[in-house]
């Protein structure tokens, strides 16, 4: 049975016993471990209770299911219900634990799977969730702007519209890192209730991926030094070369289609507000100052200019961390020039 977010949230609140089992998995690494302990602790609110938590190895549990067995229909000596917690589950589960919950009817515990990172939509662990009505099955994705701001509602502050813009633009797409962020936030705030973007701005580490926006604003206003050390950063944290490429590519994208808007009479207020989506707040100015460098027949350059970096990075000898670093310099000459 497939949960969406909410009605996990309900079912914490209001455990429904005919579910079994739950499978959490997906990228967002942060967010399955978050519902995985909201989820044990909706069973057993001391998690480091060990007459009533336990906690096995996916693979451990694949080589003696036996074990898994007894934990599942296991009774605490304390009294209550007891929940068990499979971590790294994959597939070479997937029989074994429809056997188990069709050979215990009668368990009142409740199966915790926090899914292996190599699982997907085609898992059969995943498919077999997603078809039983005793079994949960909750996807993990990237936290977006909506899901932030969801978590915003529930800290009890007001957060002024910049703000809430500059939060969306800082925090990542792993709820752990973003919970992590948000408790500095509320910690700073103490009895205080609106949220500046002076105070996200103190408080709030940026961990997204604005060092991407970085290079390329900083390469298209025509910085080059800029554009280098942001670059040499990016690089040296491990990231990709032709990631720059791409982003490049997308925004320049974003840059033409302005552009017709503006060719056909709209204002540049206007065409930027078609864009989906929207330039974030702070970066608006600097987006004018593009239009203005970057008119159409430059914009088509600048894009030739790209895709033959994104050829050579993977059909040359080239080293692709040279061969982007002299595109950025390429791209900060040419809006340098008039026209």
């Amino acid at each position: 049975m497939i949960f969406k977010s909410v009605q996990v949230d309900n079912f914490i609140k209001k455990p429904d016993q005919k579910i079994k089992a739950f499978l959490v998995y997906g990228s967002n690494d942060g967010l399955q471990r978050d519902t995985v302990r909201r989820l044990a602790k909706s069973v057993c609110p001391d998690l480091n209770d060990a007459f009533r938590v336990a906690e096995i190895n996916g693979s451990d549990a694949a080589a003696d299911i036996g074990r898994l067995y007894g934990e599942f229909n296991g009774q605490s000596l304390v009294g209550g219900r007891r929940v068990v917690i499979v971590n790294d589950a994959g597939n070479d589960l997937s029989k074994g634990v429809r056997k188990m919950l069709d050979e215990s009817p009668n368990a009142e515990n409740l199966l915790i799977l926090s899914g292996a990172g190599s699982l997907n939509k085609k898992s059969s662990l995943v498919k077999l969730a997603e078809d039983s009505g005793d079994m949960g099955c909750f996807a993990c994705y990237e936290d977006k702007n909506e899901d932030i701001c969801g978590v915003l509602r529930g800290m009890g502050l007001t957060f002024e519209p910049a703000a809430i813009q500059l939060l969306c633009s800082r925090l990542s797409g792993d709820r752990m890192v973003n919970l992590g962020e948000l408790d500095k936030l509320a910690t700073y705030m103490g009895t205080a209730k609106n949220v500046t973007p002076e105070i996200v701005e103190k408080i709030v580490s940026d961990a997204s991926d604005s060092s991407l926006e970085d290079i390329y604003y900083a390469a298209l206003e025509g910085d080059r030094a800029k554009a280098l050390s942001f670059y040499s950063r990016y690089i040296n944290e491990g990231n990709e070369p032709v990631a720059v490429v791409r982003a490049l590519m997308y925004h320049l994208m974003k840059l033409l289609i302005c552009q017709a808007g503006i060719e056909n009479g709209e204002t540049v207020d206007r065409a930027m507000q078609r864009l989906m989506p929207r330039i974030i707040f702070y970066r608006a100015d600097a987006f004018k100052r593009q239009l203005s460098a970057w008119k159409r027949d430059k914009l088509l350059r600048g894009l030739e200019m790209l895709y033959a970096a994104e050829k050579d990075c993977k059909t040359t000898n080239m080293p692709a961390i040279e061969v982007v670093s002299m595109l950025l310099l390429r791209m900060a000459a040419a809006a340098k020039r008039q026209g």
